[in-house]
């Protein structure tokens, strides 16, 4: 038994640096790849007792610039923003994204697709679909007999 326990902590390391290496070439090859201009906000998506929500990070974007579109159980939300400065300036930091973007959701089969609202607040764009009623949670009276 003493022979195992060394073998697993090493593959754990082993998987654990591997993982590192895979996440920093990632990284490399995309920060010199002028070809990949593609971003993807970051997001959210959860349910409770009600519905199902997809809540995507936004900063500074306008509604307008931003489409949403439901299609067989895909939530597409895709948006252009363009990258121009009104006066030329010469970045230092350039982290906040611009540009183009497109994710897309597969939603899952208990909510209403035909009854998705969305709002946008405070930089946070989020879509809300409600629960099939069959769907909900529902508590269950027992009879004494």
């Amino acid at each position: 038994m003493s022979t195992y326990l060394p073998n697993v902590v090493s593959t754990i390391q082993t998987d654990a640096f591997d993982r590192q290496i895979d996440r920093l070439l990632h990284d490399a090859v995309r920060t010199f790849d002028v070809a990949d201009q593609a971003w993807a906000p970051a997001a959210n998506a959860w349910e409770d007792d009600n519905g199902f929500y997809v809540q995507m990070a936004l900063p500074g974007w306008e509604p307008k610039n931003i489409s949403l579109e439901v299609d067989n159980r895909i939530l597409s939300v895709k948006g252009e923003q363009s990258a121009e400065p009104t006066n030329p300036v010469k970045f230092h930091l350039h982290e906040i994204a611009v540009g183009q973007f497109t994710r897309r959701f597969r939603l899952p089969s208990f909510v209403e697709q035909d009854k998705a609202s969305a709002t946008h607040k405070h930089g946070l764009l989020t879509i809300t679909f409600p629960k099939r009623e069959e769907a909900k949670c529902r508590r269950i009276m027992i009879e004494e007999t």
